[in-house]
């Protein structure tokens, strides 16, 4: 314990500095801010080569701080009571008022907050007086880190500091939901569509043909291992990694499983792990075996397809 107070104070004094440092969350590491500052904030697109129109996701710890910047709604509310801290984020209609950078939100009128439910991170939040701006820890179009090694291999010594708080328990990003209007499932993430449709008495869908982005997650080519990904494979190519969605009886050195028993939860953990694995063995290519497109199964495939645009 005296070490991770001793590492989220100095985290504290570089993010007070304005430089950027990567955080641990439930969902995967984060390359953090202060949303309030413009110089700290543009470190940020700089380090992960990021394009300025692709907005970023600021984390709060407290409603407090959050009224501060954001105009609160009925169902924010509910939401929020109902899965915050954790793997949801909000889209929100931003006050005139909000000390925001114009970084995070492209200019925009609306804002994306996340609570998080990591320890560490909550308690580091908790020490500052400012909101951070936290995207995913990796050069954009790669693979999210989930491991401190994770951001070490993205960035090197270019990365001021990593708050190590193992590996990430979902290792997934949040699931986002824009409560502008309607709401709208605007990427899918950590928190299962059907626990957000329950809570609202709702039906809500995600729409992947939408092609302006408008919230991090939506470009054509995502979560990429930088090699080609073919899918719904029934047999692999010879010398081709394979990514099997649960452990066969007969197994081969290229067979990668996510889970053992087909449990689409554990796969999506596994994912982003399984892909640097793959992509460290110097495989060429990976096939996918066809995975149920529910539950989390929907999620892994939103994120294939995505890499798969390699």
């Amino acid at each position: 314990m005296n070490k991770d107070l001793s590492n989220i104070k100095k985290s504290r004094h570089l993010l007070d500095k304005g430089e950027c440092i990567a955080i641990p969350t439930e969902t995967v590491y984060g390359l953090a801010a202060n949303a309030y500052s413009d110089k700290a904030t543009s470190k940020i697109f700089k380090l992960k080569k990021r394009l300025k129109k692709n907005p970023l996701i600021v984390h709060y710890v407290s409603l407090k701080m959050l009224k501060n910047d954001c105009k609160l709604n009925e169902n924010f509310f509910y939401l929020f009571k109902k899965f915050s801290p954790g793997p949801i984020t909000f889209i929100l209609k931003l006050k005139k008022n909000s000390k925001i950078s114009k970084n995070v939100t492209n200019n925009k009128k609306t804002l994306a907050v996340r609570f998080p439910k990591h320890i560490l991170t909550k308690k580091l939040l908790q020490k500052l007086n400012y909101p951070i701006a936290a995207p995913s820890a990796n050069i954009s179009t790669r693979i999210s880190p989930v491991t401190k090694e994770d951001v070490i291999e993205e960035f090197g010594k270019k990365i001021k500091f990593v708050l190590d708080g193992g590996s990430s328990k979902i290792g997934l990003e949040s699931t986002i939901i824009s409560l502008v209007n309607k709401p709208q499932i605007l990427r899918l993430g950590g928190l299962e569509v059907s626990k957000i449709n329950k809570a609202l008495k709702t039906k809500l869908k995600f729409n992947r043909k939408n092609k302006k982005i408008t919230v991090p997650g939506q470009g054509k080519v995502h979560y990429s291992p930088g090699i080609p990904i073919r899918l719904n494979i029934k047999k692999p190519k010879i010398n081709e990694a394979f990514m099997l969605i649960k452990k066969r009886k007969l197994s081969d050195k290229n067979y990668y499983y996510l889970s053992k028993r087909k449990n689409l939860k554990e796969a999506a953990k596994k994912l982003y792990k399984t892909l640097r694995m793959i992509k460290k063995k110097k495989f060429k290519s990976i096939a996918v075996e066809k995975i149920p497109s529910v539950g989390f199964g929907e999620v892994i495939n939103d994120r294939l397809i995505r890499a798969s645009k390699f």
